[in-house]
């Protein structure tokens, strides 16, 4: 119980992460690094530091049959999950970015029905369904305070990015039950380098780094460190303890903390319809973490 706590707590953080990221990543896209540029910079980032990292996990070697789920877990999960996230957000707002994330637990469920044979409980379908309502209060809300003028194009590469996040949580959940996290998470953002170079590279090259503040130095600093590297760890220490299913749901949460920060900032305010949807969202997650049995062991 106490390590199935520890997994709620780890996603959550990377909620908090995930939802701060939508505003901070806007401020230094486009006008000082390009979304592709932005993505080469801070996956490559991130693999230095799970290789300089990967002492603290034993020493296992990866079977040579596992490669292949690795690589199209680092397709789905790096290379077309941040491609087309980064360059969606670059077209949409950080608020309308942050809830088209949560129909990745909808993509999920499907997906762990057909390849993982889960049951639909009808507590996670009630579920899943309230965090969907509260999620469309904040879509209504957040389309009319938002400038967004390629919201179309953008949503769409934010929704594709979900879809492909969703098959990464389903590849690397019999990853995570067979290795420890720092054994093959390297590997991932490793072949997800190599898969972002050809995309990363012009505008990577295009960076006039002279130009650029200190502060946004910072905030790259932070998306490289704190919603990359920090973020993947959270989210495979959850993932060892928790359905795919249930670390889907805590996307839900990423609106609202990405409402906070802007509340925080000055650039937003509270509101009743934010309140209300933060209750559907907390009640959603809420009860799709919860176990049938609540004696069951863990």
């Amino acid at each position: 119980m106490i390590r199935r706590n520890y997994a709620y707590i780890s996603a959550t953080l990377v909620s908090i992460l995930y939802g701060v990221t939508f505003t901070i990543a806007k401020d230094v896209m486009p006008n000082y690094v390009m979304p592709f540029g932005f993505i080469l910079l801070r996956v490559f980032g991130a693999t230095v530091l799970f290789w300089a990292f990967a002492f603290l996990g034993p020493k296992e070697k990866i079977a040579l049959g596992d490669y292949p789920r690795i690589f199209f877990a680092a397709f789905f999960g790096v290379a077309l999950n941040m491609l087309t996230f980064f360059k969606g957000l670059s077209f949409t707002s950080p608020i309308m970015g942050a809830v088209l994330m949560c129909t990745t637990p909808m993509i999920v469920l499907v997906l762990s029905a057909f390849m993982l044979r889960e049951r639909l409980a009808l507590k996670k379908i009630i579920g899943l369904v309230l965090g969907l309502i509260g999620t469309a209060v904040l879509i209504l809300y957040g389309k009319s305070i938002h400038n967004a003028p390629h919201a179309s194009l953008g949503n769409l590469l934010v929704f594709i990015n979900a879809i492909s996040y969703g098959f990464y949580l389903i590849l690397v959940k019999k990853l995570m039950n067979k290795y420890n996290a720092f054994t093959f998470v390297k590997w991932i953002y490793t072949f997800g380098l190599l898969l972002v170079i050809p995309f990363g590279w012009p505008e990577f090259e295009a960076i006039s780094w002279q130009l650029i503040p200190l502060s946004i130095y910072y905030k790259i600093g932070f998306i490289v460190v704190g919603s990359t590297f920090l973020t993947y760890l959270l989210n495979l220490i959850s993932m060892r303890e928790l359905k795919p299913t249930t670390v889907a749901v805590f996307i839900y949460l990423q609106p609202l903390f990405a409402s906070v920060f802007a509340i925080g900032l000055g650039k937003d305010e509270i509101s009743a319809v934010k309140l209300t949807a933060a209750l559907l969202i907390f009640t959603g997650v809420y009860l799709v973490t919860q176990n049938k049995d609540p004696k069951a062991k863990t």
